[in-house]
């Protein structure tokens, strides 16, 4: 059996540019980086990752409370919410609800008719006339309702006409280049041998300094005893060779786990596909390992722009210019230094 990974002896510290994070962190021999992969096209809303995670990692609830935002009840990833499912209500982009129907292959006033649950063509329901309003349209008139259903309703298959839902399961990014790891004065957080970034609430002292290090404000310090928490892409579990649990649970398979080289090939062909089909706006987020964090180990296919999620559209790392600012404090001493020397000296002449 191979020998399993050594762990840096010193606390690592954020990549750099094109390093495996792990080798840079010092581990010896790491395993393939591991990570997620979400693809919101895909999810529903129903949440099973947010219970899977709080119920494996023994995560406190956050109570219940709608927010007025639809059907978010956490609102955020915080320290008693590791994974938070976003409900985007969005209204339907121009010209859904027009697409060819029999009879009519170029869409228009026939079709629109059809999704307005007004007119029913030939053979498409069985004892309905041509002209005829569909059961549905029939039903909502005898109720006293208009014709057309309540507000968003078409009484046809096409579902929906007014709004679309973007949902996506947010999560810790896993930072390649993660400013939360260079600020931590008391090495609570590390880089593990899969790649992963984990608070270690044992040494945890509360300083909240990774709070305002993280660009996507992930980290959150927790009420009742200041220490900071975050998902650990359940390292328990990945070092067993399981599955996390959100990814375990979740099942449409919008969150998926695996080696990150893997992941990232599966999502450029899911892009693709999403794009061939018209959904132009398909986009991955927290891919590319040139962006301002080295790329996230935790990254997501999108529908729409990243703000529309309530993510950074260009996340930086943000202790990039620290180096920089160390050398100008560095000359600036300096200079001040020689300053006080040569006037002393001036002094005693």
């Amino acid at each position: 059996m191979a020998d399993p990974p050594r762990r840096p002896a010193a606390p690592p510290q954020s990549s750099l540019p094109g390093t495996d994070p792990a080798t840079a962190a010092g581990w010896v021999d790491a395993p393939p980086r591991m990570g997620f992969f979400t693809d919101t096209s895909v999810c529903i809303g129903c949440k099973a990752c947010e219970v899977a995670c709080k119920e494996w990692n023994g995560v406190p609830t956050a109570g219940l409370d709608l927010l007025g935002m639809s059907y978010d009840n956490t609102g955020a990833l915080t320290a008693n919410s590791w994974r938070h499912v976003a409900f985007v209500e969005q209204p339907r982009p121009a010209g859904h609800g027009t697409a060819p129907v029999a009879g009519n292959p170029t869409g228009g006033p026939a079709s629109a008719a059809r999704s307005a649950g007004t007119v029913t063509p030939t053979g498409t329901e069985p004892g309905v006339l041509p002209g005829e309003p569909p059961a549905a349209a029939r039903t909502t008139e005898f109720l006293g309702m208009p014709a057309a259903g309540p507000p968003g309703r078409t009484g046809s298959a096409e579902g929906r006409s007014d709004f679309r839902w973007l949902m996506m399961s947010d999560v810790c990014k896993h930072c390649t280049r993660a400013g939360c790891l260079d600020v931590c004065p008391t090495g609570a957080l590390f880089r593990t041998e899969f790649g992963t970034v984990v608070v270690q609430e044992d040494i945890c002292n509360g300083c909240g300094y990774c709070v305002s290090a993280c660009p996507y404000g992930v980290i959150d310090r927790r009420v009742d005893d200041g220490r900071v928490w975050k998902c650990t892409l359940c390292y328990d579990r990945i070092g067993a060779g399981l599955t996390p649990a959100c990814a375990q649970a979740c099942p449409t398979e919008s969150i998926q786990y695996g080696p990150l080289d893997e992941l990232r090939e599966r999502a450029a062909a899911r892009v693709a596909t999403l794009r061939e089909r018209g959904e132009t706006q398909a986009r991955l987020y927290g891919h590319d390992p040139d962006d301002g964090v080295g790329g996230d180990g935790a990254f997501f296919l999108l529908l729409d722009e990243p703000e529309v999620y309530g993510l950074p559209p260009d996340p930086q790392v943000t202790t990039r210019d620290l180096p920089a600012m160390w050398r100008r404090a560095g000359l600036a001493a300096l200079a001040m230094t020689a300053a006080a020397v040569g006037a002393f000296l001036g002094g005693r002449r």
